[in-house]
């Protein structure tokens, strides 16, 4: 993630769009944060890092447009304020993990609280925060890969961030238990990764998808959607199991 993080700061981006499996989720939609801010605090044993970082209201509404457009069912979800430029969504951890290796590295005490007074600065970029329901069929995340690229086509330089860990069936102690599939799927998300080709992960089973509990396949086909419209070169950074669930990073760039 350190090396993802040095990659980002090299490319500059104007504005990350981030997709992550556990934030505000819309039966039948992709949710996009409708909201001024996103804040959020991550707590682990002792230690606490708290986040409160911009949302771009004109790339969100960008991208809405551009699923519309495209026919994908899209929720624009509010929270707290009910004026847009007092709305604040809380953040989770698959926001606020990746954002501190992209920009966003400082504890930003006293602010990861959607009522908290937002920083007098903001040291990373704006973000979009998406969230995919898994009830819409694969597809649907591929259209909307494609409807980023639609409203990326800009002058602006755009991130996109697809977040998630895979299987979570690696350890028999884990909340999950233990299942075979977890090897097997990720074995095969890392290949489709490594030989640059997301999209072939359209055709994991919703046995294999139960059963390994993974987490990032309806990103990855939004990544898939995106490369079909700005073909990019993949660098496969790192996959480990540290615990009961895989981990992968991977680096793209335009080609």
């Amino acid at each position: 993630m350190q090396e993802l993080g040095r990659r980002c700061r090299s490319a500059a981006p104007d504005v990350i769009v981030i997709a992550g499996p556990h934030g505000v989720r819309v039966d039948g939609a992709i949710c996009l944060a409708d909201v001024a801010r996103g804040a959020g605090t991550l707590r682990w044993q002792d230690r606490k890092v708290e986040m409160n970082v911009p949302v771009d209201a004109e790339m969100t509404d960008a991208v809405a447009d551009a699923a519309r457009a495209r026919g994908v069912p899209v929720a624009m979800a509010g929270y707290a304020g009910n004026r847009r430029n007092q709305s604040v969504l809380p953040i989770d951890w698959g926001v606020i993990t990746p954002l501190w290796f992209l920009g966003h590295d400082r504890n930003m005490v006293g602010h990861g609280e959607v009522l908290a007074p937002a920083p007098a600065e903001d040291k990373g970029p704006p973000v979009v925060i998406v969230t995919p329901s898994r009830s819409l069929p694969r597809e649907s995340m591929v259209t909307f890969g494609r409807a980023v690229a639609d409203a990326a086509a800009g002058d602006r330089r755009v991130a996109f961030v697809a977040s998630c860990d895979w299987a979570h069936t690696h350890a028999e102690d884990g909340p999950y238990g233990f299942h075979p599939a977890a090897g097997e799927v990720d074995a095969l998300v890392v290949d489709a990764i490594r030989d640059n080709e997301p999209g072939r992960l359209a055709s994991l089973t919703e046995r294999q998808v139960q059963d390994a509990a993974i987490d990032g396949l309806w990103q990855t086909l939004m990544l898939a959607g995106l490369m079909e419209c700005v073909p990019m070169r993949v660098d496969l950074l790192s996959y480990e199991a540290p615990r009961y669930y895989g981990m992968l990073v991977a680096a793209y760039e335009p080609v």
